[in-house]
């Protein structure tokens, strides 16, 4: 049963929302923004990565604009996933103003807006009406003027490390060979490598030694 595009409907959860309303992102054709607190605003594992997959397929040249705060960079893996959404093009900002739990506009004419989670289940609202949108989107550029680029934010604190990308830094900063830093942090060698490419992403570094520089700078080792 598909959504009745007439009407605001709210539904209940990611699978009533991906099920019912998911081809509404997929329909995006030339803008899709989001507005969120942080990365964890929805609990069904899976069904953000289906909607997003289906927009891409659908419109691979979408402009896309995401709004967080700060504590969407609070954590390592959220870092990178930040840092790699820019790297495809993805418009990013972080701003200090507190957000809600998830708001998003597709090309204007449609908003989706997430209510706090009720008994571990999240309410979302759709809405078609023209002044709605016409409010929520004013809010969300005004809020995105006063926001700082993802890159400019980054710059201003060193990076969310977690405790075994430090200890690959300290592996870097010994000049150590991949073999045997791999064994000695318990990695297999290629996996190795990914992480110290990770680590170079998030520290903007060209080269190991570079990194290594780096996070000395930051008082990361």
């Amino acid at each position: 049963m598909s959504l009745d595009l007439d009407t605001n409907v709210t539904l209940r959860g990611e699978e009533e929302l991906s099920r019912r309303a998911g081809h509404l992102f997929a329909g995006a054709r030339e803008r899709f923004v989001c507005a969120a607190a942080d990365l964890h605003t929805w609990a069904m594992p899976g069904a953000r990565e289906q909607i997003i997959a289906q927009r891409r397929r659908s419109a691979p040249d979408l402009a896309v604009h995401k709004l967080y705060n700060p504590r969407a960079l609070a954590d390592e893996e959220s870092e990178r996933r930040l840092v790699e959404l820019a790297r495809r093009g993805v418009h990013v900002r972080i701003c200090t103003t507190p957000l809600p739990q998830e708001t998003i506009i597709i090309d204007d004419r449609i908003a989706v807006l997430a209510g706090p989670p009720e008994q571990g289940v999240r309410a979302y609202t759709v809405v078609r009406s023209p002044g709605v949108i016409r409010g929520v989107s004013s809010l969300f550029w005004a809020t995105w003027e006063s926001a700082a680029d993802l890159e400019a934010f980054r710059r201003t604190r060193p990076p969310m490390l977690n405790e075994e990308s430090r200890a690959i830094l300290r592996l870097l900063a010994e000049g150590l060979k991949d073999e045997t830093a791999s064994r000695r942090i318990g990695h297999s060698l290629r996996t190795y490598r990914r992480r110290v490419a990770e680590i170079l992403t998030l520290l903007n570094a060209d080269s190991r030694f570079q990194a290594a520089l780096k996070a000395r700078d930051l008082n990361l080792l």
